[in-house]
């Protein structure tokens, strides 16, 4: 082959090279080249990630609304152990209330008798002797001693009714103790009675024999009398004492 022929065939071989390169430029321009889809698949992967952003970004929105929903409810939630720790609390508090108001109870048990307290006195709970006494004169001693097995509160004062008298003596102010007396299983309280004025002032004095003493539960004490006693208008007793001396000294 000559190289004349080898030149012509390469001249060709490149004028064809040269068509179909072309040719491709050609198909690109129009988009009928299959190879020539490819970027527009990866121009439409950023179109597609756009709206996907788009509709993300509404989405993320809701995300984070749910989520403070979810911190919302979470601090609901917290809040109601609060206020179920605060409900508890003030449950122990009214429980104290209930235990200090139980002892709220303790309005009630103030208006009810203590059991630990002791009782009043009735007639059957004490024996109740008078006696004469030389000094000082024209007094009678009263003692009261108790019978029961228990403390019991007497009176303040003996509301002796001495014969027949519709009234009864009035009590000596001055004789008041501290506080009242209270008589436990064999003690002995004490009162003393003024029964006429030295003086002869109480007018004529009258004989008696009989002595009653009443009780706050209505029950009566009939108190034996010595012989020769008698009484005036100054008759008068004094409160009931824990010692014979403070009972006579009026």
């Amino acid at each position: 082959m000559s190289a004349r022929t080898t030149r012509t065939r390469l001249f060709a071989a490149t004028t064809v090279a040269l068509a179909a390169l072309a040719l491709t430029a050609c198909e690109g321009d129009d988009g009928t080249d299959t190879g020539a889809a490819a970027p527009s698949s990866t121009s439409s992967t950023p179109a597609s990630s756009a709206p996907t952003g788009g509709q993300a970004k509404p989405s993320t929105g809701g995300g984070e609304a749910d989520g403070g929903k979810g911190a919302d409810a979470a601090n609901g939630s917290t809040g109601s152990d609060k206020s179920g720790a605060g409900s508890s609390g003030a449950g122990s508090s009214g429980a104290g209330s209930s235990g200090s108001g139980s002892s709220g109870s303790g309005s009630n048990a103030g208006d009810q008798d203590d059991p630990e307290m002791p009782g009043k006195c009735s007639a059957s709970d004490v024996k109740i002797t008078a006696t004469k006494v030389s000094r000082p004169i024209n007094h009678l001693l009263l003692t009261a001693t108790s019978t029961g097995s228990k403390t019991c509160m007497l009176p303040p004062y003996p509301v002796a009714r001495f014969g027949e008298a519709q009234s009864v003596p009035p009590v000596i102010e001055e004789s008041q103790p501290h506080s009242v007396a209270g008589v436990g299983p064999g003690e002995t309280a004490y009162a003393g009675v003024l029964l006429t004025a030295a003086d002869g002032s109480g007018g004529e004095p009258i004989s008696v024999n009989t002595l009653r003493i009443p009780f706050d539960d209505d029950s009566i004490a009939n108190v034996a009398l010595p012989s020769g006693v008698v009484v005036d208008s100054k008759l008068s007793v004094t409160y009931w004492q824990t010692s014979i001396d403070n009972a006579l000294e009026h």
